[in-house]
């Protein structure tokens, strides 16, 4: 199984994305419920991998009380620290989460983070950024290094935005006593940006693991009326969907499949039904001609950044 479970949207009813209504509920002990149903579900599948965060909302301790009742050391459990869920649930808030790159906040949050043992196997840099100085900060870099020594934890980065590929480079220098810090690297890849595909092979190289996130463009490949420059790719997206009787999220989450076979995906499921939809990514092959009328679709990051910085949480 290649598919992970990305809880962004389980845990909170607002998402940074361009699809209204895709959250089941908003009340949070609906929230709750529908949580545990995705995991239920996601297990039932197949799925061992879940990624979470405190800046999720309820999503980290969703998924602390859904373990509680597991036995399987097959399931792998991701979590970041540097964001804090501020939006309390309220669907008029103007700030949803606050990042901070401390070493204050780091050894808050593991406080919390640290109950996901035995299944947590990597910890990460919540939107690790050069703007926040974080890969050069001397304590928190040591504290990660701590932790990954003394509960055998993969240390990551999670990134976003233009210049991804420039902040994992950066990273991949970062050592403590000589030795590489950064074991994982969770980043944007998709159809439309395709610029992390420029580092893979460096990742490879390092025996490094990519984790590829907002595999749909935030909801971006569904066909939107407000994006009159992708009609090109929805006729194209939708014409291969239909062709394998699958939805157009299957053929997006198949394309980093193989054009990144290594990789992790995160599926961005807040539903069991989106879930469903998700896994069918199995369900038949793209050919060699149709994942190369894919990769003439991407465009430059510092548009798809610019794009994604207009959208709405919804």
């Amino acid at each position: 199984m290649i598919l992970g479970l990305g809880m962004a949207a389980i845990g909170r009813p607002h998402y940074i994305n361009v699809r209204k209504n895709t959250t089941a509920k908003s009340e949070v002990t609906e929230l709750k419920a529908n949580g545990f149903e995705v995991l239920d579900e996601a297990y039932k599948l197949g799925v061992r991998y879940f990624d979470t965060a405190p800046g999720y909302g309820l999503a980290e301790q969703l998924l602390i009380e859904w373990l509680a009742n597991k036995n399987d050391n097959s399931i792998q459990v991701a979590t970041k620290w540097g964001y804090t869920y501020t939006a309390n649930f309220d669907a008029d808030a103007l700030v949803h989460e606050v990042k901070e790159h401390s070493i204050s906040k780091l050894k808050e949050q593991w406080q919390v983070s640290k109950n996901l043992l035995p299944f947590l196997t990597t910890y990460q840099i919540h939107s690790a950024t050069l703007e926040t100085g974080v890969l050069e900060n001397e304590s928190v870099l040591n504290e990660l290094a701590h932790l990954k020594s003394e509960f055998n934890l993969k240390i990551g980065i999670s990134t976003t935005g233009e210049n991804q590929v420039e902040v994992i480079k950066k990273a991949l220098e970062v050592s403590v006593d000589g030795i590489p810090l950064f074991d994982t690297f969770q980043s944007t890849y998709n159809v439309l940006d395709q610029s992390v595909f420029n580092v893979n092979n460096l990742l490879k190289q390092e025996g490094k693991k990519l984790i590829i996130k907002e595999a749909l463009a935030n909801g971006r490949i569904f066909r939107n009326s407000n994006y009159p420059k992708y009609t090109d790719f929805y006729n194209y997206m939708e014409s291969v969907s239909n062709k394998y009787n699958v939805g157009v999220d299957a053929i997006a989450l198949q394309f980093c499949a193989r054009t990144i076979p290594e990789s992790i995906i995160l599926s961005g499921a807040s539903t069991v039904g989106q879930l469903k939809e998700n896994l069918k990514l199995d369900a038949f092959v793209l050919t060699e001609e149709e994942l190369n009328r894919l990769k003439h679709f991407s465009v430059e990051p510092t548009w798809y950044w610019n794009e994604r910085k207009q959208l709405k949480w919804n």
